[in-house]
């Protein structure tokens, strides 16, 4: 189409009050159509042979024929719920308007809608170190101590970027110290910098993050009261041992008993906060009591804010490497 067809076709421009009133919206569009991903290239209209017209490339964008399930959709906007930081949030508003351009309507984009895990923004450090994990580049940065608030400089063989309890960690070989460390990010101070060549290090098969964060636990073996045909991922791991009345069910149904083992509890926790009153916890003690505090996270939240809430600031965790 050429500039003057859309102008006459697309709502909006035939308000502007002046050509170069157009002019403006129309490269603002154009910018912003660019920064979705979407191609915009110009043409030869044909007729004149000044006359340029605009399409989009669609060699460029269109997806081949995607096939996904709601719920795969669904999958898949969560996790572009999950990643809230700035350095990839164009890319994930590029890949959603793909997918919505292949048929993934709004309904099934919203199928585990509200329940994404939120962690605080890892902030600029982020594409740095993913950089460095991938090329196996030290990195130097300042530091500031958890116990001590001292801030000194740190230099680091980076392994493993990992989101805990609501913040995302570093964790690395301390070069400094000649052992392993971890860091968290939300702690350290100006710029991360690569350092040294490439391929300088081999990032241990065997990084158990958990282990080096603190953050695992004994384990154990969980009791849950869960809704008849509800919960599939938890059924799929646990066993059936009873049953127990449900007080909510006005058809007086009742709930099956689930036994699920975990290795660790605040991640279990996580997951049966996600859904919501289908699964109760009936024991440990202290798997109950953390799905309570979420809960009660999550309402002061919603609360706070004027809307539905999901897990609470703390909920969720993931670990992000580099190549291979």
């Amino acid at each position: 189409m050429t500039k003057q067809q859309i102008r006459v076709s697309v709502a909006g421009y035939g308000d502007a009050p002046s050509p170069d009133a157009f002019e403006r919206m129309f490269e603002r569009d154009k910018d912003t159509l660019r920064d979705l991903g979407i191609p915009i290239v110009t043409v030869d209209a044909g007729g004149h042979a000044d006359e340029v017209g605009y399409r989009i490339d669609q060699d460029a964008y269109a997806l081949p024929a995607v096939d996904l399930t709601p719920a795969e959709l669904g999958v898949l906007a969560l996790a572009a719920q999950f990643w809230q930081d700035k350095t990839l949030r164009t890319d994930i508003s590029r890949a959603l308007t793909k997918l919505r351009a292949a048929g993934a309507g709004e309904t099934a984009m919203d199928v585990v809608a509200g329940l994404a895990p939120q962690v605080r923004p890892v902030g600029d450090a982020y594409a740095t170190l993913m950089d460095a994990i991938s090329a196996r580049r030290a990195v130097s940065f300042t530091y500031r101590a958890a116990s001590t608030g001292e801030v000194r400089a740190r230099r680091a063989q980076p392994w493993r970027i990992a989101a805990r309890r609501g913040g995302w960690y570093l964790v690395g070989f301390d070069l400094d110290r000649g052992a392993p460390r971890s860091y968290r990010l939300s702690r350290v101070e100006g710029r991360v910098r690569a350092t040294g060549p490439r391929d300088a290090f081999e990032v241990p098969v065997d990084v158990d993050v958990d282990a080096a964060l603190g953050t695992r636990d004994a384990g154990g073996v969980a009791r849950l009261a869960v809704v008849p045909e509800r919960a599939g991922a938890l059924r799929a791991r646990g066993t059936v041992v009873g049953s127990v009345p449900d007080a909510r069910a006005g058809d007086g149904a009742g709930r099956d008993v689930l036994e699920v083992a975990y290795d660790v509890r605040y991640a279990l926790a996580d997951e049966v906060v996600g859904y919501g009153d289908a699964v109760l916890v009936i024991g440990p003690p202290d798997l109950r009591a953390a799905v309570v505090r979420r809960l009660r996270d999550a309402a002061a939240l919603g609360s706070a804010q004027g809307v539905g809430a999901g897990a609470g600031e703390g909920a969720g965790s993931t670990e992000v490497t580099g190549r291979g």
